[in-house]
């Protein structure tokens, strides 16, 4: 975590003073109305969510200080709720009991400046679904000795309130966070703080390594983190760790780096590989989890980054696989050679290992890639496409890459069909025509299933009234 920007606190504080002097606040004060508090939070909200945006998007280590900040009195508690909110979902959430790894102090913090505010009667009406949230993650003693902290009886009430009896099932919770997340996901508001220590970055990591992956997906400008991720490949006490590996991946694939930097992240990778026992099965087995993960794509350009990384002078799988990349990247999947590449790589280990593995969901990527981003009219390129597709479903032999390809290849044919419902019109017929010769000859569909795709569906008739 960082303290906020001095520019930051200056505009806040021009802000605060600002609120205190409007009008609506003037009206508010005097009227006690809901409509007028309203007024204040339409004029002043959305310039709150300005700053908070700015320092999110450029400078997200500072963001647990804005939001303290914004808890003072004088902003009379606007966008807190919405504050409460991200630290309900910024907490490190165990999958298998839908609890929180650690006690959720921020959470507490905003949740109590709430309590406190002379507003809350108002503000209590956008908290609920995030208390009965926060409240679910949370051990049953944690809840009760907060809300044993509260002097005022009315509010405390209102927090008891929350504890909802069906989130003590954990397929309640499951759902409920679930659908909570959904509400936020067009939001930033991830913030991490760094381990300085062997001891935090065990307890630390789950939500950092969370956190960079949401910066990546997001294309965030991570400038302001740049400094933070090399004293962490700096420490001496991470290096060797299996999460001090994962830093380092996460940081060449993904973050623009200057010249020095990447020579600065090279000399330290290269140093732990060849130092660190196991060191390129714990890789590939972390690279083939970011292929089959959601939260980024391992594009092209991402492995050429890599591969400037990478000493090739080192023989090892590591030089050997990126060696392997160049050639597909710079030589293209298409030609023969790269073919040949993969051919000659490929059978040399074994057809199931991870690092194969990370060949076939390379491959898979370039095929994804193209295809789901074919527009329907561009039906005719999926022609051209699948003339690719032996030639990879006989070098790899492998069962589940073959169902990749035929999910791929289904998906979009369902579109097609969707838009061209003339069955004698000629993208019909063209459609159905590579269907029933190029699906069989791969394996894709038996005779029946094509059939069955392309049967007419007779419209039942309406029974007489």
């Amino acid at each position: 975590m960082q303290p906020l920007a001095k520019a930051y606190i200056e505009r806040l504080d021009t802000l605060a003073a600002e609120i205190q002097e409007s009008e609506a606040l003037q009206a508010y004060l005097e009227e006690e109305e809901e409509e007028q508090y309203m007024e204040l939070k339409e004029a002043f909200e959305p310039r709150i969510a300005e700053i908070y945006d700015e320092v999110a998007g450029s400078h997200p280590l500072q963001l647990i200080d804005l939001e303290t900040l914004l808890l003072k009195p004088e902003f009379e508690g606007l966008y807190l709720p919405k504050i409460l909110g991200f630290t309900v979902l910024r907490g490190e959430v165990h999958a298998e009991r839908m609890k929180y790894a650690r006690p959720q102090d921020h959470f507490k913090e905003v949740l109590l400046a709430i309590c406190n505010s002379a507003n809350f009667d108002l503000l209590r009406k956008r908290i609920g679904q995030s208390i009965q949230m926060g409240f679910a993650l949370s051990s049953d003693i944690w809840v009760t000795n907060l809300i044993n902290a509260i002097d005022n009886k009315r509010v405390r009430y209102f927090l008891q309130g929350q504890k909802l009896e069906r989130y003590r099932l954990l397929e309640e919770r499951v759902l409920g966070y679930q659908r909570y997340q959904r509400q936020f996901r067009s939001d930033n508001f991830m913030s991490a703080e760094f381990p300085q220590s062997l001891s935090e970055l065990k307890v630390l990591y789950a939500q950092l390594k969370r956190f960079l992956l949401f910066r990546v997906k997001g294309g965030y400008d991570n400038s302001s983190i740049i400094p933070h991720l090399k004293a962490f490949v700096e420490n001496k006490e991470f290096q060797g760790h299996r999460e001090h590996m994962e830093v380092m991946v996460l940081f060449a694939l993904f973050f623009d780096l200057g010249e020095d930097d990447r020579a600065h992240l090279s000399k330290h990778f290269n140093a732990i590989r060849k130092d660190t026992a196991g060191f390129e099965e714990s890789y590939f087995d972390y690279l083939l989890e970011l292929h089959l993960s959601e939260d980024v794509t391992i594009a092209p350009e991402a492995d050429k980054l890599m591969s400037e990384v990478v000493d090739h002078s080192i023989e090892d799988e590591l030089s050997a696989y990126y060696g392997l990349m160049d050639v597909i990247h710079g030589k293209g999947y298409t030609t023969e050679e790269a073919q040949e590449a993969v051919k000659h790589f490929y059978m040399r280990r074994e057809g199931l290992s991870v690092i194969n593995e990370c060949v076939r969901q390379t491959i898979y990527g370039y095929f994804a890639r193209l295809v789901k981003n074919l527009e329907v009219a561009d039906y005719p390129e999926l022609f051209e496409i699948s003339k690719l597709y032996p030639a990879y479903i006989s070098i790899f032999a492998n069962q589940q890459f073959n169902q990749l390809l035929k999910e791929l290849s289904l998906e979009y044919v369902g579109k097609l069909l969707k838009k061209y419902t003339d069955k004698r019109g000629k993208d019909y017929q063209d459609i159905k025509k590579f269907v029933s010769t190029t699906f069989q000859d791969l394996g894709f569909l038996k005779e029946k299933e094509v059939v069955e795709m392309f049967k007419t569906r007779r419209k039942r008739k309406k029974a007489d009234a």
